[in-house]
């Protein structure tokens, strides 16, 4: 049989099970059950796909997958694990996984991975070659699908010498992304250099990124070594690119195109090997069509992009965030174990965190600072929501607020897909009331919104609204 598969677990009845949909799918399967007897047949045999457990006994899963990366770049490996992180899944695709499943998984699930690893087999090219250097843990938090796919993204690029472009809206961690794709590349080990290209006076962004000599300018009293030159080696980092004046966008576009800088004031040319991440919450296609952004620059920038999602379409990912803040803050402040009430933590996943995981850590940091060492409860949430908001704003925003801030932000260019973002809050709102006005009795808020119970039941599981009353 041609298509065989190289099964690596050694829990002996999931072994069983997918050996035997493997085999009714019309694969031939070989099992085994350690990481080192998983190495072994991997090298006495031709696969088409590896499929692999993380934990293992000898040779762990990872390792495993990169053993036979390395010995056979193009064979894919899928890897499966029950605990998945943000550094897992950046290591597994980076290492040279071609895809993971959390465990428990469904097995059609399984078989179109598998099916897309075998045509991946047959059409793919030689891999990129990928660092060797292990890097430290990232701070991206969240298992939700959409963060599943930005790690998944990082893993395939972090290594390459590719300028990347990352978008969002403001506080969706941009930083945090350019960072992990530094620790994971091979400049893990040179300098990471950040820019806020919006805190430097316009004045003085030509010189903060390429230098200037003595005398250059009223001031300018010695040479000073500007970002480009500091980042030699390793990774400069522009953040909110989208605001730089077109005058600095031309020289930065002409490093690019040249790898070379030239000092405010000098005329030698120096030479610059830096990899460029940039960062923007602005639509940059709208800011073309402005021509308040050069096409020429967007394109040597967006080679690869990664867009990150806003904090309300990942809501699955807000008690592992707020965790991680109620422990980070806690040490900060000489607080012990805090803890939130489960409403408290409901009432967190259903706001609409327009300024996303920024916004949901100043709300934590305030909600912990009136409770010290007790609970937090729904009315320390709402306390804190609403000083969060400041002294014009009630603690529900009208809908007529809510609309007009949304269309600012989108006629200044700071985020799109307006009318989908306020439908969401809106429909997240509603049944969210809807299910409390009826005490979780389905049947009853169905009959007030006018829609049917299967209706109302899958939206409440698309907006993840899960709620374990009793329904008619």
């Amino acid at each position: 049989m041609k298509n065989k598969i190289l099964l690596v677990e050694d829990d002996s009845s999931l072994a069983a099970s997918l050996e035997r949909v493997l085999t009714l799918a019309g694969y031939g399967v070989t099992v085994a059950t350690s990481g080192d007897v998983g190495r072994e047949r991997a090298t006495e045999n031709c696969f088409v796909a590896v499929v692999t457990d993380f934990k293992l006994p000898g040779l762990s899963g990872l390792d495993l997958v990169k053993q036979i990366h390395t010995m056979n770049g193009r064979v894919p490996i899928i890897l499966m694990t029950a605990h998945s992180t943000a550094e897992l899944a950046i290591e597994a695709i980076k290492w040279g996984a071609y895809d993971y499943l959390l465990k428990p998984f469904e097995m059609p699930d399984l078989l179109a991975m598998i099916t897309g690893a075998v045509a991946h087999n047959a059409l793919s090219a030689d891999p990129v070659e990928v660092s060797n250097k292990q890097a430290p843990s990232s701070a991206l938090i969240g298992n939700s699908a959409p963060m599943q796919g930005i790690y998944k993204e990082i893993g395939r690029v972090a290594a390459t010498p590719a300028a990347v472009l990352i978008q969002g809206e403001s506080g969706t961690g941009k930083e945090l992304v350019a960072r992990a794709l530094w620790q994971h590349s091979d400049r893990a080990t040179k300098p990471f250099v950040a820019v806020n290209c919006t805190a430097i006076p316009e004045t003085l962004i030509e010189s903060e990124l390429f230098g200037s000599e003595r005398g250059a300018f009223t001031g300018a009293e010695s040479r000073r070594i500007g970002r480009f030159e500091q980042a030699t080696g390793g990774t400069i980092f522009l953040d909110e690119i989208g605001d730089m004046t077109l005058s600095t966008q031309a020289k930065l576009l002409r490093v690019l195109q040249e790898k070379t800088i030239q000092r405010v004031g000098g005329n030698e040319p120096i030479s610059v090997d830096v990899r460029i991440i940039a960062a923007t919450h602005r639509n940059l296609a709208l800011a073309i069509r402005k021509q308040e952004f050069r096409q020429d620059l967007f394109y040597r920038l967006n080679v690869i992009c990664i867009t990150l999602p806003p904090l309300r379409n990942r809501p699955e990912d807000i008690p592992e965030l707020v965790s991680y803040f109620l422990h980070r803050q806690s040490i900060e402040m000489g607080i012990g174990k805090p803890s939130i009430h489960n409403d408290a933590m409901e009432s967190l996943q259903q706001q609409p965190w327009l300024g996303n995981v920024r916004e949901l850590e100043n709300a934590v940091r305030r909600a912990l600072l009136v409770t010290p060492g007790n609970p937090i409860t729904l009315r320390d949430v709402r306390r804190a929501m609403l000083a969060g908001a400041g002294p014009e704003t009630e603690n529900n925003q009208s809908l007529s607020t809510l609309v007009k801030e949304n269309l600012a932000r989108a006629a200044r260019g700071e985020s799109v897909e307006v009318y989908a973002g306020l439908l969401g809050t809106l429909e997240r709102e509603l049944f969210t009331q809807a299910i409390k006005l009826a005490c979780g009795n389905q049947v009853r808020a169905a009959r007030w919104l006018g829609i049917s119970r299967f209706t109302l039941r899958q939206r409440l599981q698309k907006l993840g609204l899960h709620n374990s009353a009793k329904t008619d």
